[in-house]
Formats: C-alpha cells, sequence, structure tokens
C-alpha cells in the first residue's frame, strides 16, 4: 500500500479543478483602506501578466463594479500583491500594485481571471452574505485570510465557506504578505509524508461528530479511516462511514461524515476503505472533513448497513445524530413541496401531507404548537448538486418534464441514502432510484358527485395582464414578460377555464385596465369564445377600472345559460359599512373592491347571487398596527377580518332573500379571523356544509391549505349539490408555469405545454347548485269573511275565494283542510286554541299557490 502526500493525493483522489495556474494565496480586509490580495504562482516557470485581471462585485451584484487589469511577470514560486493606495505605509512597502479604484468591504465577491476565464475567487457571486462569509476567526470582514494549501475555487456562483481553505489571523496582521505560507516557499513542496498506517490508531468518526449539533473538534487535523459509502461530485465529495464493529453504540453521535475535496473528478467508490488526514469543519451547519492532505487506499469492504429511520423525529437532535450516515425509510414519504424542484432539483418530503396549521387549528397555541410538529416531519429529497436550473432534474424518474410530473401529494417508497445538511434544512442524497408512487394523479377536469343545473368557479388568472392589447407593451408591471410568455400564459389559463365548464367564474389577478376592447378582461373573453368554441361567453362590465391597485378581480359568465340581472353592486370604502369611530370597515387601499351580481338561470328563472373578492395579502405590509403577531395568520389579519365583516353586512342588506355566494382569495385558511367573522355573518364554508375535508388549494412553504374559498348563506346552502377543489396548480412544480426565465431552449420546450396544469399557483374552485324552478304565485284570492270561536276551542273560520283555476286544495297551517271546484264561499270548521292559522290555496299539478292569508282570533 502506497501511501499519498498532498500533491500525490490530489491527483489521484482530487484532481483540482484547474490546472497550475495563479491563485489568490492571501486576502487582507483591515482597517481603514488596508486592503490588499497576494496572487502566486506554484509553477516552475514566470508568467506573464497580460490578459489576467481581478474583479470586485459589490454587495451580492453579478455585475463588475471594479477590474483592475494586471501587467508584468510574476516568477516561479514568488507572489504578486495589490493594495490600495491609501493602505498604510507599512503594507505598501510589500506592494506589487497600488491601486485607486474601489476595493472590497467583506460582503464583496473577488474573481482573479485570465481572458474572462475564471481561476480562482472569494466569495459567492450574487449572494450578499450581509456583513461577511464566514465565522469566528476566519471571516471575510476585519480580517486577514491566508490560503492554507494550493487550492482554487474556480466557480464563483457555489456557495463559500472560508474555513474549507483558508486559515484566518487579525485584522491588519500583513506580516506574511508576499510570503506564501509565511515563509516564502514553494507551497507545491510538500510537507514530510505523514505516517499513514491502515488499521492504526485513528479519530473515531463519533468523536468528530460528537453529541451536539457542531463538532467539538473544529480546526483539528485528524486521521479518519472510514468505508466510503456515496460519491457526490456534484457536491464535490463523498461520506464515509465507520464500520459497525467501530461504532460506539451511542444514538447521539453520527457514525458518517462527508468529505469536502472542492473537485468533480472523484476517482475512488464506495465500498472502498480509505485512510484521510483532514482537517474538521462546520460549513453551514453541516459537520465535514476538509483540506485532505493526505490518503491511504486501504482495501474494499463491505457497505455499512442503512440505519432504520422514520418521521417525525421528536427533535432535531435525531437527524444531526445520522448526519453524514446511510438511512433507509421503510414508511412511504409524501411530497410535500416542489417549489424548489426545477432550480434546485429537491422535493421536500414528510409522512404525510402537512397543511398549514391555521387551515387546521385555531390561530394562536394550537396552529403554533402544529407549526413546531411540521419542523419535525420533514427531510429535503436533493439531486446531490450544487447546481442552480440544472439542465436535467432528475425528480421524477426520467427527468422532469411536462408529461412526466411529480406533484405534492405523490409518495417515495423505500427511500435510502446518506443525510447531509444544508441550507437551514436536513436533506438525504439517495443512493438508488428514487421509487415515485402517483399517489396524487392529475385528473381531466374538476370531479364532483353532482354537476346539479348550475356550476360556479373562482379563479385566480395569475396577474394577467396583455400587454397594450395589441400585441405588445411587455413587460407590464406583473405578470408576463413578453409576449411569448402572454400566449403561453393565456393558453394554459383558457384550458383550464373550459375544463372548468362553470356557468360564472369569478376572477382574481386580472389586470385593472377597464373593459375596452384591448382590455385583459375582454382578451380573455375572447380566447375563451374562440377556445371553447361558444360565443355566448361575456364579462360584466364595471364601467371602467376598479379601485386603484393594478389587478383587481372580475365576472365572466355563459350568456346561454344565465343572464345579470339588477345592476352590478361595488363594495368599496366609499359603501363599506363604519366601525364606531365611523371609519370604513372595508378599506380599498388595502383590498380590491369587490363586485356583486345577481344572475338568472334561464332554464328555470332561479336566481343566484355571487360576491367574488380578493382580500389583502399576507406577505404584504399594513403598519406596525396590523402587523404579523405571530398567532398564524400572518401580516394584514386585521384588514382581512374587517373586510370579512363588511362582506357580511353588505350581503345581509342586498341578498338575504336570495341563494348566494361569497366566493374568491380570501387570503386567509380555513379557521382564521376572516373566515370566521363570515360564518358570524351566516356564510358558511362549502366544505364544512358538505361534511368534506376541507382540502387545500394553495401550497406555501411545503405546507397546504385553502386561501380561496366558497363559502354560502343558508338559502344557498338549500341548493347546494357539491363542491371540489380542482388541484391543478397548487401541487404543480413551478417550472411547468408559462415563464421562459432560468430555462434553457430546450426546458422552455420540455417544461411546458399548453393545458390546464401549472396555469396559475392558486386551484379553482368549483360549487354546483340544484336551484328549483320560479313557481309563479297562483292566480286566486282568498279573503276572510267571519271567524266564531267557542269557549271550549271550537273555531269557525268562513272564507272567499275566487278564480278559474282548478284541481285546487285549501291549506290550513300547510295542512289540507279540503279540495275546492269552484269559486264561492268555503268554511272551515277545527278545534284549536291557536292565536291565528295560515291559508292558503295550491294547485296540485303546479305546486303554485296563492298569498297566504293569516287570520287572528281576538
Amino acid at each position: 500500500m502506497k501511501i499519498r502526500t498532498l500533491s500525490a493525493t490530489m491527483a489521484m483522489l482530487l484532481a483540482p479543478a484547474v490546472s497550475a495556474e495563479l491563485f489568490i494565496s492571501e486576502y487582507v480586509e483591515g482597517s481603514g483602506n488596508n486592503k490588499a490580495l497576494e496572487l502566486y504562482n506554484p509553477t516552475d516557470n514566470a508568467i506573464a501578466l497580460d490578459g489576467y485581471s481581478v474583479q470586485v462585485y459589490f454587495n451580492g451584484s453579478t455585475t463588475v463594479g471594479t477590474t483592475i487589469n494586471l501587467s508584468g511577470n510574476i516568477g516561479a514560486g514568488a507572489t504578486f500583491v495589490i493594495a490600495d493606495n491609501d493602505s498604510v505605509a507599512e503594507l505598501l512597502a510589500l506592494t506589487d500594485l497600488q491601486v485607486t479604484q474601489s476595493l472590497w468591504n467583506g460582503d464583496d465577491t473577488i474573481t482573479l481571471s485570465k481572458n474572462g476565464v475564471v481561476l480562482d475567487s472569494i466569495g459567492q457571486l450574487g449572494f450578499d452574505p450581509g456583513s461577511a462569509w464566514g465565522s469566528g476567526s476566519i471571516t471575510t470582514a476585519n480580517d486577514t485570510l491566508r490560503r492554507s494549501a494550493v487550492s482554487y475555487d474556480a466557480n464563483p456562483e457555489d456557495s463559500f465557506e472560508p474555513a474549507e481553505q483558508w486559515l484566518g489571523f487579525a485584522q491588519d496582521d500583513f506580516s506574511d504578505i508576499g510570503l506564501f505560507n509565511g515563509e516564502g516557499g514553494d507551497p507545491g513542496d510538500p510537507d514530510p509524508d505523514p505516517i499513514l498506517a491502515c488499521g492504526a490508531a485513528a479519530t473515531p468518526i463519533f468523536a468528530i461528530q460528537g453529541a451536539d449539533f457542531v463538532s467539538p473538534l473544529v480546526g483539528q487535523v485528524v486521521q479518519v479511516e472510514a468505508i466510503v459509502t456515496q460519491t457526490l461530485p456534484g457536491l464535490r465529495g463523498y461520506t464515509i462511514q465507520a464500520p459497525l464493529a467501530e461504532q460506539d453504540n451511542d444514538p447521539a453521535t453520527s457514525e458518517g461524515v462527508f468529505v469536502y475535496v472542492n473537485s468533480t473528478d472523484i476517482a475512488i467508490t464506495a465500498g472502498q476503505r480509505v485512510r484521510l488526514l483532514a482537517t474538521v469543519a462546520e460549513f453551514n451547519g453541516h459537520t465535514q472533513l476538509t483540506n485532505v492532505a493526505a490518503s491511504l487506499d486501504c482495501g474494499s469492504s463491505e457497505l455499512p448497513a442503512p440505519t432504520p429511520f422514520a418521521l417525525p423525529v421528536s427533535s432535531l437532535a435525531q437527524l444531526e445524530a445520522v448526519e453524514g450516515m446511510l438511512v433507509s425509510f421503510a414508511q412511504p414519504l409524501t411530497v410535500n413541496d416542489t417549489f424548489t424542484l426545477g432550480r434546485f432539483g429537491e422535493l421536500t418530503l414528510a409522512n404525510g401531507r402537512r397543511y398549514t396549521p391555521t387551515q387546521v387549528v385555531s390561530p394562536g397555541p394550537e396552529a403554533i404548537a402544529l407549526a413546531a410538529e411540521h419542523a419535525l416531519n420533514k427531510i429535503v429529497l436533493d439531486d446531490a448538486s450544487s447546481v442552480q436550473n440544472p439542465e436535467t432534474v432528475p425528480y421524477p424518474t426520467g427527468g422532469l418534464s411536462a408529461a412526466n410530473v411529480v406533484r405534492s401529494g405523490d409518495t417515495v417508497l423505500n427511500l435510502t441514502g446518506t443525510v447531509h445538511y444544508g441550507f437551514n434544512e436536513y436533506r438525504i442524497m439517495p443512493t438508488q432510484s428514487v421509487n415515485f408512487v402517483h399517489s396524487n394523479p392529475r385528473t381531466a377536469a374538476p370531479e364532483l358527485g353532482s354537476d346539479g343545473n348550475v356550476k360556479l368557479a373562482s379563479f385566480n388568472v395569475l396577474n394577467y395582464f396583455n400587454g397594450d392589447g395589441l400585441g405588445g407593451g411587455f413587460p407590464t408591471a406583473r405578470g408576463a414578460h413578453s409576449a411569448l410568455e402572454f400566449e403561453r400564459q393565456r393558453a394554459k389559463i383558457l384550458s383550464a377555464m373550459v375544463a372548468l365548464d362553470a356557468a360564472v367564474i369569478g376572477l382574481m389577478e386580472i389586470e385593472n385596465d377597464g373593459y375596452a376592447d384591448t382590455s385583459a378582461i375582454a382578451d380573455l373573453v375572447t380566447g375563451l369564445r374562440t377556445v371553447s368554441g361558444n360565443d355566448s361567453w361575456q364579462y360584466i362590465n364595471a364601467g371602467g377600472p376598479v379601485g386603484t391597485d393594478e389587478i383587481a378581480v372580475g365576472l365572466i359568465y355563459r350568456a346561454d345559460l344565465v343572464m345579470p340581472v339588477a345592476p352590478l353592486l361595488i363594495l368599496d370604502s366609499g359603501n363599506s359599512a363604519v366601525d364606531e369611530q365611523g371609519v370604513a370597515l372595508f378599506d380599498d387601499n388595502r383590498n380590491r373592491p369587490m363586485l356583486a351580481q345577481r344572475f338568472r338561470l334561464l332554464d328555470n328563472d332561479a336566481e343566484f347571487a355571487v360576491m367574488v373578492n380578493h382580500l389583502k395579502s399576507k406577505g404584504s405590509g399594513c403598519g406596525a398596527e396590523d402587523g404579523d403577531t405571530g398567532d398564524g395568520q400572518g401580516n394584514c389579519n386585521i384588514s382581512r377580518t374587517r373586510a370579512a365583516q363588511a362582506i357580511g353586512l353588505f350581503a345581509a342588506e342586498h341578498f338575504a332573500d336570495t341563494p348566494a355566494v361569497v366566493m374568491g382569495d380570501l387570503n386567509a385558511y380555513a379557521k382564521e379571523d376572516p373566515i370566521m367573522a363570515l360564518a358570524q355573518a351566516g356564510y358558511i364554508n362549502v366544505f364544512e356544509a358538505l361534511g368534506k375535508v376541507p382540502g387545500h388549494g394553495y401550497v406555501f412553504s411545503g405546507q397546504s391549505g385553502a386561501l380561496d374559498h366558497a363559502l354560502l348563506n343558508d338559502m344557498a346552502l338549500q341548493y347546494l349539490a357539491d363542491a371540489t377543489k380542482w388541484n391543478i396548480n397548487a401541487d404543480e412544480p413551478i417550472a411547468l408555469d408559462y415563464n421562459v426565465e432560468f430555462k434553457s431552449p430546450q426546458q422552455q420546450l420540455d417544461y411546458y405545454a399548453a393545458d390546464a396544469y401549472r396555469s396559475s399557483d392558486h386551484d379553482p374552485v368549483v360549487v354546483s347548485f340544484s336551484l328549483p324552478a320560479v313557481i309563479p304565485p297562483l292566480d286566486v284570492t282568498l279573503e276572510l269573511l267571519r271567524t266564531v270561536r267557542s269557549r271550549s276551542g271550537q273555531s269557525l273560520v268562513q272564507l272567499r275565494w275566487d278564480g278559474s283555476a282548478t284541481d285546487l286544495t285549501l291549506y290550513r297551517d300547510n295542512e289540507a283542510v279540503r279540495g275546492l271546484n269552484r269559486s264561492g264561499r268555503v268554511n272551515d270548521n277545527f278545534r284549536s286554541d291557536a292565536i291565528s292559522v295560515t291559508y292558503k290555496i295550491c294547485q296540485q299539478a303546479t305546486a303554485s299557490c296563492s298569498a297566504d292569508l293569516v287570520v287572528n282570533f281576538d
């Protein structure tokens, strides 16, 4: 067995991504203007600096702020120092190039390039860390950093942790400037070979990991011997784990650890036993071994058996205790979030679907407790790559596309992999193909138990802005950025609307640009007529922009099924009910004005009313007086609740005698105050009325809930047939939407289909009713002639009726008294002590009745 030191080991195992070239060997971010970079030439030949340059990117920008073009030469094994010309004399005396341009602070990214190709970097391009990268004494602010070995970071877009390649020194420590490694020697000459011997004493992995979230050995150089369990070129490293006989059997300490080698070319394989000389580090909370100085191949070994694991955990310490280890899940895991699948190649998994707390429990302590439970019931299925927007997303099996999709609600079986930590989440890197089950398949249309005789729907159309209405005018304030994107968006939304098959659709997030032929709502209806082949589609015209927001609510309907009756009503601050201080409950500076329209069903003249809403969002700012109180309801809850109270009062005034529905995006989950306020006003959640699980129509941060609702008054509840949420959007990866940003030309083809799926971010709500026909009053008259009541309660009522109708029956208090053949007097004798009775005459064939006649006994 041959021992390899740094230079040999890197060539065999770590394979640096950049061949011998200049690199940044020291970095100074001192007091005042004391700023310097040391460049080192590790080769055996002088290097001409023509074509080399240093770039500085300020405050997370991706645009170069300062460029320093270099000239001259660097001798073999020599350095070249660049410094701010206002640095102290001690530093300037060691400097080869003094510059006057603005240089870096601790949160700025620096690159060293040759002819435009990045050779080395400090920081992460496009990311502002706040004040600095790193922690403790190894940070990019107010410190001096020295490269611990010959190394490069040629990818300025990947995450940056100084401790992986740098040593930290005090602010304004210039003692090593111009002398790489503080000695001026060639770092390509290795130190004497460390003594590595397979099977010799070594630091156990459980001692490196410790029983806490941070290793007790951070910064220490250790020898470790273990079995390679997984190679991860996309993460520039691999995992190792102790064999069972060498473990401590302490469930609080992990037996595995990640080894970072900063190379994608990893020659070792799983099952190989290796001995390493490396440094213990923490990178964004992930314990790992870095700066591998020497390694030894100790042959092959059987892989450790995966540790059985399950969710939820009782504390995050349980996940920390298996960090770096092989684990397996016997339980099915449910996909809870697909939002970052296209960007980062990851899915959030949990034991079952996790619902937004206030969807299922009351705000406050119950919601807070449930949120804490959710935090212990998740793990991220990672693609084992740090590449953003990868060309191929591996999930589901076969790769993501519009025709091959994984949805929230789908399940994963028998998942096995190694556990990692990054970006504030515990993650699993699968070691075998992931077994997806389509437990939540797409449906071609909303599924209702009964269509009734009229269907209503609400649909958030996700900032439907049509430019100038003539094919140009993009980008607009919201929505599509180009005519191409708009056509893609339009096709998907129209496909969804046709499948809704509703008579009336309430819209949210339609552009608030009026009702001219070039308006967004006119464009939508024109497209709907074309795609559906039905020219009857119309929109309710409010006369002009409604409110001052860039988006509005709207109403469209099929004129072959229903017709609007009575004028359109609008609820805004001007006509809202007011509180005790005279302030409008409905604030249209925060909530979009509500549209309310009465419709008549053409088949049977039944009437109903639709009130479409879009209340203030949870992520908006409403000032300190209406901020997030921490009870689970988010910002602006008071504004939404007051608006709900105003809606209830408005509905009572205008639609007390009509089946009425409050629909739309109320930006409140099922148990939150605005929904409760509407329930107090007599408007009940349709799913509660049906005894159904409320379901979901929106997914946020891996939790499902419903922001879009249909709430019914008592009259509407009498005729309710069924309701559903059509889950075409919330469960789908956002990568499948109409946008083309961050997608390659091939992905723009593969990820897109002109269908309903991911046409928006909210799911439509669909409600069906069986509204009875309107029966005209019976054309007969009924009048009282006299009443007589004895002391014993015997009563006589003498009536006169007149009319030409036949097949009639006289009813007293809804009970049949006698049949009637021709007009005239009729006597009714009965025993009762009631103070009043009610008479009417009804025709059996038509179920039509006369007006009620109330008879009082004095």
